[in-house]
């Protein structure tokens, strides 16, 4: 199942759409006259909403909180780099997809806790999928021996000096995928603002937005030449990520999450044929990922 930047948006969009008509829908049926007068010692004052001037009847902070969901991803065309002994070659604009279900699901982990009503701070596990499409047509640079890395792999047809030239990647030059997870560990800020609150002020629609940074720890599962093997986990690089999304709080402990985030990685040490004294990779990926996440505050 192949998921792009144009489906996610469209999906985000829909999500988005549906919460916003019941949170209308919710503020018309209500009809309030004026403003409801609630005890302040029950009220957190020091926000505003978007549709109504409700408040909520509760604040979050000092709370934590722990979400579990899934995501659906896209990724941007890549330039991919493999090198070792005898060879030194780039494949440039690589294309690539998700497999939200080969062999498991995508999922989400999510902890944190609230320094005030409307920050919190986020430890994430994101666990997403990428498969290099193949075949494709791709441009080649760099150059690749008769026989490389330890002990030597025959490159075969492959072998010579590439300068902007075409070459098509089949399973034969190049398999590579993430699919036991493309693994974002990061740390995030998130940022709430109340979009619309019921009358008792228990329910409620939030924006959520974020800023996020971390580690990549894939699992690469990758076939140089026909050689290689599906590799230990390792820390491969760095990322970052904003997120925008909407947060619906069925009360104070239980919300739910539609959320879209965008990210650009560098990955610098992707382990390949398993020689990893020997055999490397790297890669420069952005990602678009879809999390709809349940979670709780405590």
């Amino acid at each position: 199942m192949r998921i792009n930047y144009h489906t996610c948006g469209k999906v985000f969009s829909l999500v988005g759409a549906i919460c916003l008509y019941l949170g209308v829908a919710t503020l018309r049926a209500s009809e309030l006259p004026h403003i409801k007068h609630i005890d302040s010692v029950k009220v957190f004052r020091d926000t505003t909403n978007w549709f109504n001037t409700n408040l909520r009847s509760y604040s979050k902070k000092g709370k934590f909180f722990f979400n579990f969901g899934t995501n659906w991803s896209g990724y941007g065309k890549s330039d991919i780099n493999l090198e070792g002994p005898g060879y030194n070659f780039t494949l440039k604009d690589v294309s690539g997809e998700d497999q939200p279900y080969k062999p498991s699901y995508q999922y989400n982990i999510h902890a944190g806790y609230y320094f005030s009503d409307r920050y919190s701070i986020t430890f994430g596990y994101d666990h997403m999928k990428y498969v290099m499409d193949v075949p494709q047509q791709v441009i080649i640079n760099g150059v690749i021996g008769t026989e490389v890395s330890n002990p030597v792999i025959p490159t075969g047809p492959y072998a010579g000096e590439y300068d902007n030239e075409t070459v098509t990647v089949t399973p034969q030059l190049l398999t590579m995928e993430y699919t036991d997870g493309f693994n974002y560990v990061s740390t995030h800020v998130h940022r709430y603002d109340d979009i619309w609150v019921s009358d008792n002020g228990r329910t409620s629609l939030a924006l959520e937005t974020g800023l996020g940074v971390g580690a990549i720890i894939p699992r690469a599962d990758v076939r140089l030449f026909t050689i290689g093997e599906n590799n230990k986990l390792n820390f491969s690089g760095w990322a970052a990520s904003i997120k925008a999304g909407l947060m619906f709080n069925f009360n104070k402990s239980v919300f739910f999450v539609a959320s879209l985030e965008g990210g650009h990685s560098n990955m610098y040490e992707i382990h390949t044929t398993g020689r990893n004294n020997f055999d490397k990779a790297s890669q420069k990926l952005n990602f678009l990922q879809n999390l709809y996440m349940l979670g709780v505050r405590f």
